[in-house]
């Protein structure tokens, strides 16, 4: 039977687009600075806390840099006690597979899909980004082929929780060279995100981007908890002490290298309820304060903000509010970022 996928044209490979879109050599030693400081925080040498915060979906460039400069002036006042990886999630995961999937898809969230357009485009926000604020950032790895676009800027790789049981996701994660944060799945079993870190962290073969792989493994690989849902749709928080006790337990139990965790403090913990993100990441920080073992094993917070309270629909034209998840307004987010400092 004839194939019902018809080939649009054919896109550059990464390796094409970054001899097309080069770095400069100070991006270069400022990622390589901010790597080797995550790895430090993630192995215990560095006793700072991650903060992994931004909008749910950088939707437009204006608006992203707006709030990554603002971003950058805070950073100032927290330096010492938080270590800031901006969120800059270019493509978005669609539970039923229509709607807004992110700037890789749409550059301009008002027109037509256009990917070549949208590769080019994440790529020159991301080198805005650096460029200008000093900040390499996080994506989520929503499409393990198109990480290579991308890899000469990011510090850190989200799994979500669709892609976390995928096996290419878990294969890719082991040779990306940076943290990769593996959230558990929608349904909550825990079992299924402990054995995405073991591959990850496992040495991998494989076949990428029509070339025969081998990975050494990817020690930074750890979990994510971002609650989960039940058969009925009801939404469960993992997040609480008794939540992180059982991690500790888990990571006890499997053997893996390098304990860690990323509190998610939006998505299922909230019940999407985005002002709920302030009350979370309280209670995670006291959390560490009441164990070392949590302590230990607690080593950042993610957040959903960006310069506007909530969310609007996709074909809205707020600036600065999110058209996916809600997320919380700058003025909360930069009196949270203060409080926590003070809870490390």
């Amino acid at each position: 039977m004839e194939s019902h996928m018809e080939f649009i044209r054919e896109l550059p490979d990464p390796q094409t687009l970054k001899r097309e879109f080069p770095l400069p050599a100070k991006i270069e030693e400022i990622k390589e600075e901010r790597d080797r400081t995550i790895r430090d925080i993630f192995l215990g040498k560095d006793p700072r806390f991650l903060l992994i915060i931004g909008p749910c979906s950088a939707d437009r460039e204006d608006a992203v840099l707006e709030y990554m400069h603002r971003l950058a002036d805070v950073r100032e006042k927290v330096k010492d006690k938080l270590f800031i990886i901006p969120r800059v999630y270019t493509n978005k995961p669609r539970t039923k597979g229509t709607g807004y999937k992110g700037m890789l898809h749409q550059p301009d969230p008002h027109k037509e899909e256009d990917m070549l357009a949208g590769i080019i485009a994440i790529r020159e926000m991301h080198t805005r980004v650096v460029t200008e604020t000093g900040f390499t950032c996080a994506e989520e790895m929503l499409y393990p082929e198109n990480h290579q676009y991308l890899s000469d800027l990011l510090s850190y790789v989200a799994v979500g929780a669709r892609s976390v049981e995928d096996q290419q996701h878990r294969m890719v994660a082991s040779g990306i060279g940076l943290p990769a944060g593996m959230k558990n799945p929608t349904g909550g079993d825990l079992s299924v995100m402990m054995n995405a870190i073991t591959a990850a962290q496992s040495p991998q073969k494989f076949v990428y981007r029509g070339w025969e792989v081998r990975t050494d493994g990817n020690d930074l690989a750890h979990a994510i908890l971002r609650g989960y849902v039940d058969k009925f749709g009801n939404n469960y928080p993992n997040y609480h002490y008794e939540d992180l006790s059982n991690l500790l337990q888990e990571y006890v139990n499997t053997g893996l290298r390098n304990p860690a965790v990323v509190v998610d403090c939006n998505h299922s913990n909230s019940g999407k309820q985005y002002l709920e993100q302030i009350r979370i990441a309280k209670d995670v920080m006291h959390s560490r304060h009441v164990s070392a073992d949590i302590r230990g094993l607690v080593k950042g917070l993610m957040i959903e903000s960006y310069l506007e309270d909530g969310a609007q629909k996709p074909e809205g034209d707020v600036y600065g509010l999110s058209i996916t998840d809600p997320c919380l307004g700058w003025q909360k987010s930069e009196h949270l970022i203060l409080e926590l400092a003070e809870q490390v």
